[in-house]
């Protein structure tokens, strides 16, 4: 026999499914004149776009010693927003190189041209067939954002990215394309005993099904790029740059070595690294000549 508390329990739920009913779709309370960079959110089970008004600036021109992957990116970018075939973009390589800031620099550059993007976190990526039906009609250009992805087999994210690439049954969108970062070529982790059953026919190598199955996501993303580790000439130079930023305009040898210790210190050479070194030295030197500022005025 159901319990008063399970009564109760049970009237509240469907008050509460009722109530879900009447609230108004979220698709509809989403402005899209409202910013240029969004984050897809949850709430219990529905998901929602949420304006980001404050997106991170930054021009092509600050990401330096990754010419040719600018280059290649860019030009895939500029034909999407004027409304020609482009490729969806998968972005690989060292932690540090710009694969990240590239992807924020193209809303930077094409903004006013209509590029919009869309974070996409890795375990809300079996709602894109949800985010692209919101979408798929609005004259803007969309770039689904997916930063540092990888997956272990299994996870539901993976088949739902597959399926938005070119797996569906639903035709893709023109106006949608998804550009993803990752440290790993083929998105899943990759171990020896993946190639143990690597066959050999007639001459030709047929890899393991599990291989194939690891390598047909990568292969959806029409443009791979690849990011390696900087040498100490590039590295200095991304050193250079930001002191300038900074207002640091002449770099001398002292200051080199120091940057090639902060760098030897965290254990490899990035832009990201270089960045951090120069907001060090810069705030040091303007935080001293500050107080002695100070100490002049006072004495």
């Amino acid at each position: 026999m159901m319990s008063q508390f399970d009564l109760v329990f049970d009237r509240l739920n469907d008050l509460l499914i009722r109530v879900e009913t009447l609230l108004p779709n979220q698709q509809d309370m989403t402005n899209f004149d409202a910013a240029t960079a969004f984050r897809w959110r949850k709430q219990g089970h529905n998901g929602y776009l949420q304006p980001v008004t404050h997106p991170h600036q930054i021009q092509l021109d600050a990401l330096q010693g990754i010419d040719e992957q600018k280059q290649l990116i860019v030009q895939n970018t500029y034909q999407f927003v004027l409304g020609y075939p482009a490729n969806n973009v998968l972005l690989t390589g060292a932690r540090g190189t710009g694969k990240s800031s590239l992807v924020k620099a193209l809303l930077h550059q094409y903004a006013d041209k209509g590029l919009r993007l869309i974070e996409v976190e890795k375990q809300d990526l079996i709602d894109l067939p949800d985010i692209t039906e919101q979408i798929y009609q609005r004259p803007e250009h969309f770039i689904l954002y997916c930063d540092d992805l990888s997956f272990e087999m299994h996870e539901p994210g993976y088949k739902a990215l597959k399926a938005i690439l070119d797996g569906s049954i639903a035709r893709a969108s023109e106006n949608i394309l998804v550009y993803a970062t990752s440290n790993r070529r083929h998105l899943m982790p990759e171990s020896m005993k993946d190639n143990l059953d690597t066959r050999h026919i007639d001459g030709d190598i047929h890899p393991s099904e599990f291989v194939e199955e690891k390598i047909s996501l990568s292969e959806r993303f029409g443009l791979w790029l690849s990011f390696y580790p900087f040498d100490q000439t590039q590295y200095l130079d991304i050193v250079r740059y930001w002191l300038a930023h900074y207002g640091i305009r002449r770099m001398n040898d002292a200051v080199g070595l120091e940057a090639l210790r902060w760098a030897l210190a965290r254990g490899g050479r990035s832009g990201r690294i270089a960045w951090q070194f120069a907001r060090d030295w810069s705030g040091k030197r303007k935080l001293a000549q500050s107080l002695r500022h100070k100490t002049r005025q006072s004495s």
